[in-house]
């Protein structure tokens, strides 16, 4: 039985009624401010994990007690120290990998520091949440009939370290590419490397609203705690694959936009019956990329560090998108806000986009792509 730990963490206060009911009962800077001195424990555990191969493993999710606020107005030292306490907590366990979650993922120097001072393996999931978001981003244009070969592509969150591989692996599919982000500076860099390794036109702002605009493929990987893109943002007939969270796209653009499709991005369904013995947001028996991402390094008996820090390789993606295929993990169909998204409604939104048909629900199972609804 091969072993993993996973760390969570509240995306909001809200969440901590997830595991502590009482605590919806109490302001939130006293309930952020109590758990910042509670070290992490064991939230649930994970069971039923079980690959193609026949391969069986079991894991923990690890509750590190602090919100994202609370992690970026720390101190990085006591950050550290309580992911060090995750790490040893999780070796106690008998866990040979620990995955970063959610802002765990990011905030300091993405890991690097955590794994040099842990005695098992770490690594943030970012490679296969990258792998599964332009899979899903690409699948979900296929279902609406865009040509992707003729597209513009937008990426919201560019010179993130999801969003830079993202970019360079779309700049592979579209002839056209506009990368979003912050810092105009690091948005010049990645788009000389991208033109460099490439033969697609890449653009470059630092308005999001503005660059969606002409996208006909968006992905939005920004790590910004609010909401980026309205309703009235986005092209007619355009597709966008949310793989933030927080998520970056309105719950408005699904009730107001019945012409645009809006995905979850690298939401997951692992091979067995798997228990995850806690509620995180997601149905059960389906996970985020980053979770699958620490699973499949623990099918595959990989206990050495994996996803590390800001530069994610294309090498490293598509090597854990093709164990993942060879341990039977898939995406688990189009979903928005935590609701599968049925064929019926893709096809209205491919008509209402004046598009030809394409490809059947049928024809997409016998090429073995992953369906809505599954």
């Amino acid at each position: 039985m091969q072993r993993f730990a996973f760390v969570i963490h509240p995306l909001s206060v809200e969440d901590f009624t997830r595991k502590f009911g009482f605590t919806r009962r109490l302001p939130a800077r006293w309930v952020e401010g109590a758990f910042r001195l509670v070290p992490p424990f064991v939230v649930s555990h994970i069971t039923g994990v079980r690959s193609v191969t026949g391969t069986e493993a079991e894991g923990w999710f690890v509750g590190l007690p602090l919100t994202p606020r609370t992690l970026f107005a720390s101190d990085l030292r006591f950050v550290y120290r309580r992911l060090l306490q995750c790490a040893e907590l999780s070796e106690r366990l008998g866990a040979g990998v620990m995955g970063l979650g959610a802002f765990t993922a990011i905030v300091g120097d993405a890991g690097v520091t955590v794994a040099a001072g842990a005695k098992i393996a770490v690594t943030t999931g970012n490679s296969y949440t990258a792998a599964t978001g332009v899979e899903g981003a690409l699948l979900a244009a296929q279902r609406v009939g865009i040509a992707v070969e003729e597209a513009c592509a937008v990426v919201v969150g560019a010179t993130g370290s999801i969003g830079a591989v993202c970019s360079r692996m779309l700049a592979r599919k579209v002839p056209r590419l506009t990368l979003v982000a912050r810092n105009p500076q690091r948005l010049a860099r990645l788009r000389d490397v991208i033109r460099s390794e490439s033969g697609a036109e890449v653009a470059v702002s630092t308005d999001v609203r503005g660059a969606v605009a002409d996208g006909d493929v968006v992905l939005t990987v920004s790590s910004a705690t609010d909401v980026l893109i309205e309703p009235e943002d986005l092209k007619p007939g355009s597709v966008v694959c949310d793989v933030a969270r927080p998520r970056n796209v309105s719950r408005a653009v699904h009730e107001r936009r019945d012409d645009v499709l809006v995905i979850d991005g690298s939401v997951i369904r692992p091979p067995g019956d798997v228990d995850f013995g806690f509620d995180f947001g997601l149905p059960p028996g389906l996970c985020d990329a980053c979770m699958a991402e620490t699973m499949i390094l623990a099918l595959e008996g990989r206990y050495a560090s994996f996803t590390l820090g800001r530069d994610l390789t294309l090498e490293q993606v598509e090597e854990i998108a093709a164990l993942g295929r060879r341990h039977g993990f898939h995406l688990a169909g189009f979903r928005r806000f935590e609701r599968a998204i049925p064929d019926e409604e893709v096809e209205r939104i491919r008509r209402r986009a004046g598009r030809g048909p394409g490809p059947t629900p049928e024809a997409a199972r016998s090429s073995g792509a992953p369906m809505p609804g599954l």
